[in-house]
């Protein structure tokens, strides 16, 4: 997981795929955080795209760097302890002026039953499961 982390982190954006009643949604995002060994993104509980988190937990997520591409499928399950939205924000100080662990409104995501694809032309694929 710590590879998917690295790369999620250096590609600065990825875009997170859900589905809004029979229409899939895609948007960037770049909060990504390790927390208790699962993986975490951020979103703010009054956005549309935490509302189809909830209601169907199946996502995926895509990045793209130096000619490598990441997808990351899974489901993701909400956080509501104090701890894990600190630990993103601290992750992420500049989102302080947007969201506080104790606001109602932010909410962290992890994944389970994950599956990460790293995938070029130029390799084989590698699979990494958590």
């Amino acid at each position: 997981m710590e590879k998917v982390l690295q790369f999620l982190k250096e590609a600065g954006t990825y875009y997170l795929a859900t589905v809004d009643g029979d229409q899939p949604r895609v948007r960037p995002f770049g909060t990504v955080n390790v927390f208790e060994g699962k993986l975490y993104i951020q979103t703010g509980m009054v956005k549309p795209v935490a509302k189809q988190m909830l209601e169907n937990p199946k996502v995926e997520l895509c990045a793209f760097k130096d000619g490598t591409w990441l997808r990351v499928s899974g489901e993701v399950k909400p956080d509501d302890r104090t701890e894990a939205k600190e630990s993103m924000l601290d992750a992420y100080p500049q989102l302080r002026g947007m969201y506080d662990e104790n606001d109602g409104n932010t909410a962290v995501f992890y994944f389970t039953n994950a599956r990460a694809t790293f995938s070029s032309f130029t390799c084989a694929p590698e699979t990494v499961t958590f």
